[in-house]
């Protein structure tokens, strides 16, 4: 059996910290601008699989249960079936993505920035799928609209901003 590290655990805990600031950093809209996917970038890109992961899934069941971590100090099960549900469980699914691409495409910034996209389109897939399911069966073409056209520049500002910051902690954390 293999030991967990104490630092691994506080590297989870302090990713699922920051996974819950940066939801609450955000600019209210049908579908708010938050900081959540930035979070999910930076993690699984600077932390790998596991942490990321761990971290991601931590995250969603602390909402889940209740605490106010989900866009606008929301928690519950309640946020996870309304209209940003799909969002928010993608976040997942785009953690191991993410984290894959990433550790196979190399340590480039071009590279890191570009195993986000995929992690992305999960998560706009999946958002705009559940958001039309929870209005009726709505188009997915104005779901597009509404849930994804507002965030494509600042999505791909969070994707280099993540990248950035990675870049500059890797050294730090690596040693």
């Amino acid at each position: 059996m293999k030991k967990i590290k104490t630092v691994d655990i506080a590297t989870v805990a302090l990713c699922s910290a920051l996974m819950c600031v940066c939801s609450l950093i955000q600019i209210p809209s049908a579908i708010p601008f938050t900081l959540q996917t930035f979070a999910v970038f930076f993690v699984s890109i600077t932390f790998g699989l596991k942490k990321a992961l761990i971290s991601t899934v931590i995250y969603i069941l602390l909402g889940a249960v209740g605490l106010p971590v989900f866009s606008g100090f929301q928690g519950g099960i309640g946020v996870l079936t309304g209209a940003t549900g799909g969002f928010i469980l993608s976040f997942i699914p785009a953690a191991v993505t993410i984290s894959l691409i990433s550790h196979k495409a190399g340590k480039s910034f071009l590279a890191s920035s570009l195993s986000c996209i995929p992690g992305l389109l999960l998560c706009y897939a999946s958002g705009i799928i559940w958001y039309s399911f929870i209005f009726g069966g709505g188009s997915i073409k104005s779901a597009f609209f509404v849930c994804i056209l507002p965030f494509i520049v600042p999505d791909i500002l969070k994707i280099l901003l993540a990248v950035t910051v990675s870049k500059r902690i890797q050294p730090l954390i690596n040693r």
